[in-house]
């Protein structure tokens, strides 16, 4: 017997994914023809949660940039919106496209003050940040200052004539970003920045010892993922249509519950957040109405997973039955073939590899 070595990315698994995810898709573009407002107005926040995890797990997970600022970002993206439609005149959906770009653009002083710090200190520093701008929100009198404000009620008629248009417009525009923010963090690990990125988690200076630039690769990552959170901000405070400081930059609804997915879902996998997002959304379900102890539970619920899962749900499943929906690292599989003399390759083939023989098919080593 001989091996013969395959390298591949996808498996079955992945591709029955990839078929079921475009099934699903299909269901959340027709949604708004079969669904409740209620449930578009659910979908819509699970769209919101599951994007911002995603980039979250996109710093945290695969760069190391743990930050507890991103709350930042969001009430960043729905002041731009409420300030571009208010005293611009911008529609209201082209207003939560242009909100991504100008959170970016507010990343940049921003990530060369705390890209200064290290560890814990980067993390604490992000939390200042978010505080420095809720603060200066809540200075704003045009904008509500402290008690905030809500969107006129001809801006919100811009949006379509009917409510039942507006809301669906709404679902498509959240359904449209979530796919949006999926694809750009896929194509992003995919290619070799997916390497850079955790060649940086892991050690940053052996990662620059094989030629990443640290320093410039945190900071787009930061800018990438700073815009697309400040668009979910604007879509958020969108279907809210009401802004406030304290709404629009809480650590608790847009940044704890965020970790609290990544982390019990599976930091450092695309399928984290999605398994995260699923798992929070049926807690909220099932024990929100207990008032103080639906958080108490939250908690107590993440300290179990942390100890018995430490790579969480995700992980969990990845390493009992090699489950990976996303195929973002290469697969080396051992494939044993007949020689075409098997009776004299038979002896030499026995002693070569003495002992139990490893399954056909079955993979032994994944390469990053």
């Amino acid at each position: 017997m001989r091996e013969a070595v395959c390298i591949e990315r996808g498996s079955r698994i992945s591709r029955f994914f990839a078929a079921f995810g475009l099934l699903i898709l299909v269901l959340l573009i027709t949604a708004p023809f079969y669904g409740g407002r209620s449930d578009l107005y659910l979908l819509v926040e699970i769209f919101s949660y599951l994007a911002l995890a995603s980039l979250w797990n996109l710093l945290a997970g695969y760069t190391g940039l743990v930050s507890i600022g991103q709350q930042a970002f969001v009430g960043l993206g729905g002041y731009t919106l409420f300030a571009l439609t208010i005293f611009f005149g911008l529609p209201p959906l082209l207003a939560v496209l242009i909100a991504g770009p100008v959170a970016a653009v507010l990343a940049i002083p921003t990530a060369w003050v705390i890209f200064r710090l290290r560890g814990a200190y980067f993390a604490i520093g992000t939390w200042v940040v978010a505080e420095v701008y809720r603060l200066i929100f809540a200075q704003v009198s045009a904008l509500g200052g402290g008690s905030g404000t809500s969107l006129p009620t001809q801006i919100i008629q811009s949006i379509a004539p009917t409510r039942v248009a507006r809301d669906n417009l709404i679902y498509w525009t959240g359904l449209g970003l979530i796919v949006a923010v999926f694809a750009v963090i896929y194509l992003t690990l995919r290619l070799r920045w997916g390497l850079a990125l955790t060649a940086i988690r892991d050690s940053e200076p052996a990662a620059e010892s094989v030629g990443v630039d640290n320093y410039r690769t945190k900071f787009l990552i930061y800018f990438l993922t700073a815009g697309a959170t400040g668009s979910v901000g604007a879509l958020i405070s969108l279907q809210k249509l009401r802004i406030s400081p304290d709404a629009a930059f809480s650590v608790n609804d847009w940044t704890a519950f965020v970790i609290f997915i990544v982390v019990i879902g599976g930091i450092g996998r695309m399928e984290g957040p999605l398994i995260g997002t699923i798992v929070f959304f049926l807690l909220r379900e099932f024990f929100a109405s207990l008032g103080p102890w639906y958080l108490m539970l939250l908690g107590a619920f993440a300290v179990v997973i942390t100890l018995t899962m430490p790579k969480g749900i995700a992980g969990l499943l990845a390493e009992r039955f090699d489950l990976q929906l996303f195929p973002l690292r290469r697969r080396v599989h051992f494939l044993e073939q007949k020689s075409k003399d098997s009776t004299s390759s038979a002896l030499p083939d026995a002693l070569e590899r003495p002992g139990k023989r490893q399954k056909p098919g079955v993979s032994t080593q994944n390469m990053e």
